[in-house]
């Protein structure tokens, strides 16, 4: 068969010139939305600056466009009013979510409308949808639901329809579910299984003695932006799409396709603004309008997102031309199938000093061998040399460092994760007994995985993208050398309640969070923690906190208090002095002002420090519109804890007050890196180096390893300050970022996790047990004892 052409050499450079945001990001998650280009957006903005839309029940040139713009999407799924119509939904979801609420399983034909009894059809749908359509069988009106193997449903469209011999046969109404593409590991399913389920049924799931007539519900929300399909050829007689992963933007918008054979099969009851021809306020009395779109578009539907779907379809095809009668689409699965294929090719080839494979790839379509049945989608997961399983989460992190952006978990379509992880019903239940849930880190249990990592792949796609997740791939994930898994020392050699005394090295507090450490020898406590510690955060112009996984420069801004001032340092600039009293100056207070973030979920509000240091930031970090926020100690924030009568009041820190690091454990990690196994740890000055990555409050020496995770409490000698243990530490990427320059590596974080045997933990969060009414200080020249479990 003769492939569509390759992009130009003129394409791709109008194709770069338009995402030029991308720089050194690599997006690989297409399959859980699309880009926007620049140019897209502008006459985006263009055509709504020029043009007056309002509401189409009122306006008629914007009830003209949203009609246009009908009959465009008809037209680009080769289609056309005579055979389909066009329902505007909020997503793909959502108008599966119509389909699910409206389907008449109880519809038995024109000549059975008044005969008993009636026997509900069945719903029926493949074990690898997306979780939108597990949730439909939550409202079909039907008791007969049907999860079906998709080796299940590709044999049983093949056996002969059974025939019914009774000279009356009553209908039955059924409908069957499936994906055009898994978005687990983008497998095609034939969309020639349309016309056979129409004709030939689903054989065993067909009433034995009625004649069951089936209807299709296609899933093309996968497929739409990356594939062409064409509805003269197989004909569903329902498909979703949604439009944020086909263009990008808009999002929060999709549709639903409904042919003139499947019309007859909704059966709506709600009705809302503009459904209607006529309504009783006060009689239960209406008529619907006669239209089907304008029968299911409750209220006013979102206008301005269905105008710019326009420019959209414009886009993709100016970007990638019909070029030797292929059109846009075609051209565009042959692009993503091609870099799918390259990633398996080139990954496949990855093997560990021993020989032993580096990825596990879960893919049903002969090792990408055909456009026709695989998407641009490569769900896998990476193993380590001795067999056992790296964790999604961890990946995620290495991959987050080097700007590659997948997508982790089970990619809500739990019945593909369970299949492909050969994760059995009890298994998962297990899993969630242990705590793990969608969307979680929590990516092993007991030695397997609960998840994988999926790359997908889209239009503007580049070779270098997948070429740079190959390399974080062999830089980060292959053993190049013979290693030995580190023992996690779970038993130390404490005997009973006996305190052991410790040395408290160095205390650090991170006035600005995410910044750089201040450390002190002595330093007073307050009910939140260290004076000062956390106490302000740099948010963008959004209002979202920006942190070093984002910018790793921000560890270079350096912090220092004195008396009245907070002071920030950062290479190269002049140092700003930010008053500790901002009410004593009324100048400055003026200019302040309130603004919304988050911190680890939580609402926050800070009190803005001004214009002046606003931009020093911004010309530090060359990031626009950056702001310094202070915690408004009007609002109380307090620590997560199941306990209810935990009260401990806490900064802007992640979760407690006080994060306690072991010198000795920091030690004994380094020096099972591989890459940094001709460093002497003995000297001061490297080891200090590693312990800054981890951020710790406390840093405490022991006579052995992890013996901290096994402290119940710490208590000072003479100012008899308490504190007790709050848990561990989950580590993220920050602890990859050198702290003396911004640098990113993918140590310690590998080794760690293979140490602590895929526990990505590391230090131990404390908090005080209680606060008196008189100050009281952390000194690095008091004796400090420990308190075991």
């Amino acid at each position: 068969m003769t492939e569509p052409p390759d992009y130009t050499d003129e394409e791709w450079q109008q194709i770069n010139s338009e995402f030029q945001r991308m720089k050194d990001d690599h997006y690989l998650d297409h399959a859980g939305a699309g880009l926007y280009s620049e140019v897209q957006i502008k006459e985006i903005s263009e055509n709504l600056m020029k043009n007056f839309y309002s509401n189409p029940h009122t306006s008629k040139l914007t009830e003209d466009i949203v009609d246009q713009v009908r009959f465009r999407i008809l037209r680009h799924f080769n289609t056309s009013t005579e055979h389909y119509d066009v329902i505007f939904t909020a997503n793909a979801t959502a108008a599966l979510k119509t389909v699910a609420e409206t389907f008449n399983f109880n519809y038995h034909g024109e000549a059975m409308e008044n005969a008993d009894p009636k026997i509900p059809g069945t719903f029926a749908f493949t074990i690898d949808n997306h979780v939108s359509v597990l949730g439909m069988r939550e409202i079909v009106a039907t008791n007969h639901i049907r999860c079906l193997e998709r080796s299940e449903l590709l044999a049983t469209i093949d056996r002969r329809k059974s025939s019914v011999t009774a000279l009356f046969v009553p209908k039955n109404s059924s409908l069957l579910v499936f994906p055009a593409q898994s978005n687990f590991c983008g497998y095609k399913y034939p969309l020639e299984l349309i016309e056979k389920v129409h004709r030939l049924g689903l054989g065993e799931l067909d009433h034995e003695h009625w004649d069951t007539e089936w209807y299709v519900a296609l899933d093309a929300a996968a497929i739409a932006g990356t594939s062409d399909i064409d509805l003269t050829r197989h004909k569903p007689d329902f498909m979703c799409v949604s439009f944020s992963k086909m263009f990008g933007y808009p999002t929060g918008l999709g549709c639903l396709l409904v042919s003139k054979r499947g019309e007859k099969m909704l059966k709506k009851r709600y009705f809302g603004g503009g459904t209607i021809k006529v309504a009783l306020g006060t009689k239960n009395w209406h008529k619907k309008r006669e239209n089907l779109h304008e029968k299911f578009e409750d209220g006013t539907i979102s206008y301005l997102g269905i105008v710019s779907l326009l420019t959209g379809f414009n886009t993709l095809s100016r970007l990638v031309p019909p070029k030797n009668n292929f059109s846009t689409m075609s051209r565009i699965s042959h692009h993503v199938f091609q870099l799918s294929r390259y990633f398996y090719t080139e990954a496949s080839k990855l093997r560990h000093q021993n020989g032993r494979k580096v990825i596990k790839f879960f893919n049903s379509s002969e090792n990408y061998s055909s456009r026709k049945k695989q998407g641009g989608i490569c769900a896998f997961i990476l193993k380590n040399d001795d067999g056992s399983y790296v964790g999604y989460a961890e990946f995620n992190c290495i991959a987050a460092l080097n700007k590659i952006h997948v997508r982790t978990g089970c990619f809500c379509n739990p019945g593909a994760c369970q299949r492909y992880l050969e994760l059995s019903d009890e298994s998962v239940l297990h899993n969630f007994e242990a705590g793990h849930v969608c969307g979680d880190a929590l990516d092993i249990v007991e030695g397997r995985p609960t998840g994988a990592v999926r790359a997908s792949f889209g239009y503007m796609t580049r070779k270098s993208d997948i070429d740079a997740l190959l390399k974080v791939i062999r830089e980060a994930f292959v053993n190049k050398k013979p290693s030995e898994k580190a023992i996690f020392v779970k038993n130390s050699e404490i005997n009973g309640n006996q305190e052991i005394k410790i040395k408290l090295k160095a205390i650090n507090l991170y006035p600005v969070k995410s910044c750089g450490a201040f450390k002190v020898e002595k330093w007073p406590l307050t009910e939140r923690g260290l004076k000062f510690d956390r106490e302000w955060m740099i948010v963008r112009d959004t209002g979202v906190a920006l942190t070093q996984k984002h910018e790793p420069k921000m560890c270079l801004i350096s912090p220092k208090i004195t008396k009245n001032s907070l002071i920030l340092s950062f290479p190269y600039r002049k140092s700003i002095e930010i008053p500790l009293e901002m009410s004593q100056n009324e100048d400055f207070l003026i200019k302040t002002s309130f603004c919304q973030s988050k911190v680890c979920n939580d609402n926050i509000q800070g009190v803005d420090c001004g214009e002046k240091v606003a931009r020093w930031l911004s010309d530090c970090l060359n990031i626009d519109g950056l702001r310094l926020i202070r915690q408004d100690f009007t609002q109380k924030r307090y620590m997560k804890t199941s306990d209810k009568e935990k009260t401990k009041e806490v900064s802007l820190a992640n979760k407690a007050q006080f994060l306690v690091i072991n010198a000795t454990s920091v030690k004994w990690l380094a020096k099972q890196v591989e890459s940094w196994s001709d460093t002497n740890f003995d000297e001061k000055s490297p080891l200090d180096g590693v312990i800054s990555r981890f951020r710790g409050n406390l840093i405490i020496e022991t006579d052995k390893e992890l013996i901290e995770n096994e402290f119940s409490r710490l208590r000072t000698e003479k100012s008899q300050v308490l504190l007790e243990n709050d848990g561990p530490c989950t580590r993220c990427q920050m602890i990859c970022i050198d702290q003396s320059t911004g640098e990113k590596t993918s140590e310690p974080l590998r080794t760690l996790v293979r140490a602590l045997e895929g526990k990505m933990r590391f230090g131990v969060y404390f908090s005080q047990v209680s606060q008196s009414s008189s100050e009281r200080f952390l000194d690095i020249n008091e004796n400090l004892y420990a308190i075991p479990q």
